[in-house]
């Protein structure tokens, strides 16, 4: 079985050798905390976009910096792990930047997806992606299904 997460420096590789196969990259990043079926369906969603799934995962220091000092419930090299068992997953990678700009500018991924709670206009990396003639999507938002959601009703409990 191939190594599936790889450091951005490593992806770099990778990305070459996709366009030389002639096969298409989706990127998609997050901090996929607590897995839960709304990532499921979104990482589905994401990867009938193209050929190859990247899921860029924030590192524990820029989610503590996004989210607070209580996240993440995970560690980032557990939170790896996991997405990288799911069969829609080709690729993870974690990065160290409150912004993904800069690993997507890098790659220029074929489609960015995000989910439908960004806008267009707030996603990170569109214009390069578009500039460099590649699609952006933004799935549309499973309500009720989030991590921060399911945090507050395990502190109801």
């Amino acid at each position: 079985m191939k190594q599936k997460i790889l450091s951005p420096g490593e992806l770099l590789g990778v990305r070459q050798g996709l366009r030389a196969a002639g096969k298409s990259l989706v990127f998609t990043n997050g901090v996929f905390d607590l897995l839960h079926v709304g990532h499921v369906r979104y990482l589905g969603a994401a990867r009938a976009f193209g050929d190859v799934l990247l899921v860029a995962i924030n590192s524990d220091r820029t989610v503590r910096e996004l989210k607070g000092v209580d996240r993440p419930i995970t560690n980032d090299s557990e939170r790896a792990e996991i997405l990288a068992a799911l069969r829609q997953v080709d690729y993870v990678t974690i990065f160290d930047d409150i912004s993904p700009r800069s690993l997507i500018t890098q790659l220029l991924p074929d489609v960015l997806v995000k989910g439908g709670d960004y806008q267009l206009d707030e996603i990170h990396g569109r214009e390069e992606v578009e500039a460099a003639g590649g699609r952006v999507v933004s799935l549309p938002f499973i309500e009720g299904a989030s991590t921060s959601a399911i945090i507050e009703r395990m502190k109801r409990q």
